[in-house]
């Protein structure tokens, strides 16, 4: 029992809701391998720490010793998922999901362990649905039910269209869940509606509805809105070690104790002790890079964590610029303003912004900062020119 115990505290770790917990007790007492699901549409080829979230909890049964299916929806990508839009969602071509599809394969065994991983596409049991499979699958909820879902009752209520296609989505989700006889699936909390949509159709089946869990949407570097590439406050998998460590060394202390939870490894009882001993007066800046260097190592190797470190240090510590800065010609005509050039560099969002940034110091040139917002530059400057403490640019004036 206390095996039994330390696994469900595992598997309840930074869980938002389980339904139902009882059930997945039972089921664990049975002493088999459980089916445990992830269904993933391959919508963007790139994965962000935020989907991690998930995937990360998908390893937990792994370790356990469960069998893990992730699910490609290459079927229900060419549909779209309606969860959480305002409006209906294109379509994916069938080569534009294969493709995003081979690129998830090669990102998720970054968390995943491939020999323990079983990867399935839904088309293979969908497509042979058919139309008669399609109605018969259809028939199985009304339109009121589909109706309560939060996303397509507000759609309804201000007049925005809503697809017949739409309302099959959820159905199809469930399905698979059917089709793969799932104990466990495994979703965000936007997903609710869908996840359990598979228990129902697993009761009609005659099965023993899946228990469903439900992870929380990470925050993206803003500690506001979730981690997304639309919000440019995500972290991808794939981005260099250097960039991943000062993006991860950028959020809040507080946002630190979430990341902790969500994305890390370590024992509960470390990062309890960790927090404890910030609060004893430990500088939260070592613990922030203990996290970084174990993100950092997961997804490249240690000993690009300790260059990524050693980078960070050489760069925002001791003051020094970095070797692999984008490089820039930009016309100059008659002279630039210096805020029009931190602008059209990238650097800053907006002129006052760039203002903003050189009246708080935080603007410089060659590594000196700029004192006067009124600064002409002319044809032949060839500078680094660096706003924060992470943007950076070779730019020559044409």
């Amino acid at each position: 029992m206390a095996d039994l115990e330390q696994a469900l505290a595992e598997i309840r770790r930074g869980t938002d809701e389980i339904l139902l917990e009882a059930d997945l007790l039972e089921k664990l007492k049975e002493g088999r391998p459980l089916k445990i699901k992830l269904g993933a549409d391959p919508t963007a080829p790139d994965i962000h720490l935020g989907h991690t979230v998930i995937l990360n909890k998908m390893r937990t049964f792994q370790e356990l010793g469960h069998e893990v299916i992730f699910l490609i929806g290459d079927f229900t990508g060419m549909v779209g998922d309606p969860s959480g839009k305002n409006s209906t969602r294109p379509p994916l071509t069938r080569e534009q999901v294969l493709a995003n599809a081979e690129t998830y394969k090669q990102q998720v065994y970054k968390i995943l362990d491939p020999a323990k991983t079983r990867i399935e596409f839904n088309s293979t049991w969908l497509e042979p649905l058919g139309a008669a499979g399609m109605i018969r699958l259809a028939s199985q909820q009304t339109v009121a039910r589909m109706m309560e879902r939060d996303d397509f009752k507000k759609r309804y209520a201000s007049g925005q269209s809503i697809a017949i296609h739409e309302f099959m989505y959820p159905l199809l989700q469930g399905y698979d869940s059917v089709a793969l006889e799932s104990d466990v699936e495994l979703g965000g909390t936007d997903q609710k509606f869908n996840l359990l949509m598979g228990r129902e159709l697993q009761k009609s089946a005659g099965q023993k509805p899946q228990t469903v869990i439900m992870m929380p949407l990470l925050e993206g570097l803003d500690g506001v809105k979730k981690m997304s590439k639309s919000a440019h406050n995500y972290i991808g998998v794939s981005e260099p070690a250097g960039e991943m460590f000062g993006k991860i060394m950028s959020i809040s202390d507080d946002l630190m104790w979430r990341y902790f939870e969500l994305l890390s490894f370590r024992p509960l009882t470390e990062i309890e002790q960790f927090k404890a001993d910030v609060e004893a007066g430990s500088n939260p800046r070592d613990v922030k890079i203990a996290l970084a260097k174990e993100i950092i190592a997961r997804f490249h190797d240690e000993a690009a964590a300790e260059a990524a470190h050693q980078e960070f240090i050489n760069r925002f510590q001791k003051g020094a610029i970095p070797s692999d800065i984008e490089e820039l010609e930009i016309v100059a005509g008659e002279g630039i303003a210096i805020a029009n050039l931190l602008k059209e560099a990238g650097l800053v969002n907006s002129t006052s912004d760039a203002m903003r940034m050189i009246k708080q110091g935080a603007a410089k040139i060659d590594g000196d900062k700029i004192e006067d917002t009124r600064l002409q530059l002319t044809a032949g400057t060839s500078a680094v020119f660096q706003v924060g403490k992470r943007k950076f640019a070779k730019i020559t004036l044409v």
